[in-house]
């Protein structure tokens, strides 16, 4: 069995490709991870929203 990393919100922000769309995880302040799941145009346009934010 493959061993396990503990569940706590520590780490960095992560964002990886998988298949045809992307997969954020981000910590949170409780422990644990809120996993979304987006498509090419809605990670341009999160990335747009947040560059207009704090760009």
């Amino acid at each position: 069995m493959a061993a396990m990393k503990p569940r706590t919100g520590d780490g960095p922000l992560e964002v990886t490709k998988e298949g045809r769309g992307y997969v954020m995880r981000v910590p949170l302040e409780g422990g644990g991870r809120l996993v979304v799941e987006l498509n090419a145009e809605e990670a341009k346009d999160l990335g747009a929203k947040l560059l207009a934010v704090f760009g």
